[in-house]
């Protein structure tokens, strides 16, 4: 059969959900083109796949296989943890070419210019992978008291995170968001760009392959508006980045989650390109002080 006669087999894009695939529970689909140029802006552009329109129901499948999963994924052990968000770096090396014409649709860049965006969203997982066994001694430590005490503090993952994707950088935004929040041991439900949801659901399909449990991280795709509002008010999650919300929903979603005292990184300015520093590595751990008596003191020195 020549080539010219051939059929395209177009691929279906899947919700990432508790290490599955599902559809949306709703049967639910979304057009998704690729970007317009400036000057183009009110024209659409080609389309390229049905993207899940997820539910409130699909929302909280998530939430409930990212509590299920975080048990397990914060008692491994930091080097572990190193060790799978590398083999995510490796697994996504090997799927480069995809990636690289994926993120040049979703955002209308050029072959070489979205090759730059994935190079730098791979060295970006491998940066956080060389985190995991680190950020506890940067952020924890013993505390001089006056007294004869062990006074510890170290730091512990927050727990179940939301995190709401950038929506213009569909891949490097996406892993800069990902990447800090699992590295130091929490769970997480990603509410994926959603002009732009096809980079984060391949990622998925990576992710699946990369030995990360499953319902560490989970994708949903659809609009963020409406996917984000039940997950806000959730009294199962225990944090929110609202990086991807505009203001008038950012202010929405940060009212709802008062309600259980959750965690919320606003929204701000972002260089994606830049050194991405620690800031999201702190920004979803909790600290536990201990203290310990040290024991009788004498002549000696300190004894048990």
């Amino acid at each position: 059969m020549s080539d010219s006669t051939r059929l395209s087999v177009f691929k279906t894009y899947k919700l990432y959900v508790g290490g599955k695939f599902p559809r949306s529970e709703s049967g639910r689909v979304y057009e998704v083109t690729t970007a317009t140029s400036a000057a183009g802006a009110a024209g659409k552009g080609k389309w390229l796949a049905n993207a899940p329109l997820s539910s409130r129901k699909d929302a909280r499948d998530a939430v409930v296989a990212a509590r299920k999963a975080f048990g397990g994924w914060s008692g491994a052990t930091a080097y572990n943890r190193g060790q799978i968000l590398y083999r995510v770096a490796e697994m996504l090396e090997g799927r480069r070419a995809q990636f690289v014409r994926e993120v040049g649709e979703a955002e209308g860049l050029s072959k070489s210019k979205a090759g730059a965006v994935v190079d730098a969203a791979i060295d970006r997982w491998v940066w956080y992978a060389g985190w995991t066994d680190k950020i506890g001694q940067v952020v924890g430590g013993a505390n001089p008291v006056a007294g004869p005490f062990f006074n510890l503090s170290t730091p512990e993952p927050t727990g179940v995170v939301t995190v709401l994707a950038p929506q213009d950088s569909s891949f490097l935004g996406l892993v800069s968001v990902i990447a800090p929040v699992i590295a130091t041991g929490n769970t997480v439900v990603v509410v994926a760009s959603e002009r732009a949801p096809l980079p984060a659901l391949s990622l998925g399909e990576v992710l699946a392959t990369s030995d990360l449990p499953g319902g560490v991280v989970n994708i949903l795709s659809g609009r963020t508006a409406e996917i984000s509002a039940p997950l806000a008010a959730h009294q199962d999650v225990n944090a929110i980045d609202l990086t991807g919300a505009d203001a008038q929903l950012a202010k929405e979603l940060e009212v709802a989650a008062a309600d259980n005292l959750k965690r919320v990184l606003r929204p701000r300015a972002e260089d994606w390109t830049a050194d991405p520093g620690t800031d999201r590595l702190t920004s979803f751990l909790e600290t536990k002080t201990v203290w310990h008596p040290t024991g009788s003191l004498g002549a000696s020195g300190s004894a048990y």
